[in-house]
């Protein structure tokens, strides 16, 4: 058997997706269903929130950034252990790059290639019957990608519920949802997305909050008939990210956090075994692996306690004059000589590359990349070719003299240059890996 799937859309980002989408996870694993979250392209936040709700590790689905061997690979294992898969869109249901059919990264590749229905999720705030013309440009837009329902958020009353649900099924769709305004069930943000689920005391008290709402304004059991299964093409693990090691040190923490699901889930599938540490609780990486991996995260919230961290920054030292360490993003600033904060302060780093980082002097980059190797390291061998993004504010102000670890492109293959740098056994990059090309 193969769970079935529906992929909750929306016109953009800040519609309620996120909300909703916990909130039935949340409230379909309290009915004692097994049910499991996936995220259409490159999000790293909302895979843990999911996880939190059902007990099941979320998933990313990444039609740009994965090949479509990988991609249905990763499908059928979703699928392959549960009722349910609840697919949430990353920002419009639509929105990706240019590139060739079904490799946009949008969450609409998925719904064509899978034949999933979707539920729209519609912030009808500020308007009425305005709603149906909306939900009429989401049915009509592309015949392939089919609207099952439409979930109304931030409805201001009854009379306003009455007006949207009019007009949306005089259109033919059926509104099997309506959420009243309540700003207790929004989620903190910060500069890379939500506050993670990690960083909350009363997590799952909010999550109950949600499948609170859930129960009491969507119409659960239709959305669960409205699904179907979800059944991928065969595929397989060859353009996986091998594991870069036996033994893994992986700094695993609130300033470390930014590893994909199915990255570290394909790393122990492979045979490798994974050795968390707390850079932030003052411990290196166990002696005895024979690799570091330092992800991103938000170091530039924990600078300070990062620079006092003396045994971390030693035993950092020792573990790269023998073995390899490999940053990304956050990690990759803290590989560095220096960072600064937002107040302004500059921290000493780990010194094992030469380059200075700053999140005082802010500038968002954010797109799909390819990066081609120069040289051998944990992300793969000389000439290898990897897809991932980069999403950080963080900017370089100073370069140091360290060897180039990549040529990039964007996801539309223009050149963008070197980026990233290499050291002896260390190296980095603000580049998050994904997937081989």
């Amino acid at each position: 058997m193969t769970a079935r799937a529906i992929i909750i859309g929306a016109p953009r980002s800040g519609s309620g997706k996120t909300s909703v989408t916990i909130g039935i996870l949340r409230a379909l694993a309290r009915r004692g269903l097994k049910v499991r979250g996936a995220k259409s392209g490159p999000d790293y936040i909302d895979p843990g929130f999911h996880t939190a709700a059902t007990g099941l590790s979320g998933v990313n689905l990444d039609s740009w950034a994965m090949p479509p061997s990988l991609l249905n690979a990763l499908a059928a294992q979703a699928a392959g252990d549960t009722d349910f898969v609840i697919l949430e869109s990353a920002m419009g249901l639509f929105d990706g790059i240019p590139a060739s059919p079904g490799r946009t990264g949008s969450a609409a590749d998925l719904a064509r290639l899978y034949g999933l229905p979707v539920l729209l999720v519609l912030d009808v705030s500020g308007q009425s019957t305005t709603a149906a013309a909306v939900a009429k440009g989401f049915a009509t837009y592309d015949p392939d990608v089919r609207m099952a329902g439409v979930v109304l958020n931030r409805l201001g009353s009854e009379r306003h519920r009455k007006l949207c649900s009019e007009a949306i099924e005089a259109i033919g769709l059926p509104v099997v949802g309506a959420i009243l305004r309540d700003p207790t069930l929004n989620l903190p943000e910060r500069h890379l997305g939500l506050v993670q689920a990690g960083e909350y005391d009363d997590l799952m008290a909010h999550l109950d909050r949600l499948a609170d709402m859930a129960e009491r304004s969507l119409d659960l059991d239709a959305i669960m008939a409205l699904a179907t299964p979800l059944t991928p093409a065969s595929g397989g693990f060859a353009d996986a990210l091998a594991p870069p090691g036996q033994r893994i040190a992986l700094a695993e923490d609130a300033a470390f956090t930014f590893l994909y699901p199915h990255v570290a889930a394909y790393w122990r599938k492979a045979g490798a075994e994974i050795v968390p540490f707390s850079p932030l609780a003052d411990e290196a990486p166990d002696a005895d692996c024979d690799v570091c991996w330092v992800p991103g995260g938000y170091p530039e919230l924990h600078a300070g306690r990062l620079a006092a961290a003396e045994t971390f920054k030693a035993g950092m030292a020792r573990f790269a004059a023998k073995k390899p360490i490999h940053g990304e993003c956050g990690g990759f600033m803290v590989l560095g000589e220096a960072l600064e904060d937002a107040s302004g302060e500059t921290h000493a780093m780990l010194g094992l590359l030469g380059h200075s980082t700053s999140f005082a002097k802010r500038k968002m980059n954010l797109g799909y990349r390819e990066a081609r190797l120069r040289a051998d390291c944990p992300l793969g061998s000389a000439g290898a070719l990897i897809r991932g993004h980069e999403f950080h504010y963080a900017q370089m102000t100073s370069t140091g003299n360290d060897e180039p670890l990549a040529d990039l492109a964007d996801g539309q293959g223009n050149p963008i240059g070197a980026s990233g740098y290499r050291r002896g056994h260390v190296s980095g990059t603000f580049f998050h890996a994904i997937a081989r090309g």
